[in-house]
C-alpha cells in the first residue's frame, strides 16, 4: 500500500474509471486518440491526478488513477470530460460532423474502486484484456 500525503490527509484511493463518446460513436482513432492520451496526461500532471493505467479505444476510454480526496470523483471526470472535449473540438473541427449534438462525451461513466477483491492487479489485467481485444477481436462462443 502505497500511501500519499496532501497538507491535510494521508491517502491510498485509486479508482478505475469508463467513459464512451457521446452516441458511443468509434470516434477515438488515430490523431484524436493520441491527443486525448496527451489531454488527459496533463490534466493529471496539473491538477495532481496519478494515471496508473490508461487506454482509450475507439468507442470508450479506461483510466485507473488516483487522485487527493479533496475532488470529488464527478469534479475529476467533469474536468477530464470537459477540457478533453474543447481542446479535441478545438484542434480538431471536423469532429462536430459526426457528433451533430454538441458534446463529445457521453453523460454517464463507469465507476469502480480498488478493494479486497477487486484489486489494483485485477483491474490492470482488465484494462490489458480490453486493449488486446481491440487489436485481435475474436467470435464469442456460446455453446
Amino acid at each position: 500500500m502505497e500511501l500519499k500525503r496532501t497538507s491535510h490527509a494521508v491517502y491510498d484511493t485509486k479508482y478505475h474509471l469508463v467513459w464512451a463518446p457521446k452516441y458511443r460513436k468509434w470516434i477515438l482513432r488515430g490523431d484524436i486518440q493520441n491527443r486525448v492520451k496527451e489531454i488527459f496526461e496533463e490534466i493529471a500532471e496539473n491538477h495532481d491526478f496519478e494515471i496508473d493505467t490508461l487506454e482509450v479505444a475507439e468507442d470508450r476510454v479506461h483510466i485507473f488513477l488516483s487522485f487527493p480526496p479533496r475532488k470529488s470523483i464527478s469534479k475529476v471526470v467533469g474536468m477530464l470530460k470537459s477540457i478533453s472535449a474543447s481542446v479535441i473540438f478545438k484542434e480538431h473541427p471536423e469532429v462536430k460532423k459526426e457528433l451533430w449534438g454538441g458534446e463529445f462525451w457521453e453523460d454517464g461513466y463507469f465507476l469502480r474502486t480498488v478493494g479486497d477483491k477487486v484489486t489494483a492487479d485485477v483491474i490492470r489485467k482488465y484494462i490489458k484484456y480490453h486493449r488486446e481485444q481491440e487489436k485481435s477481436p475474436k467470435q464469442l462462443k456460446l455453446f
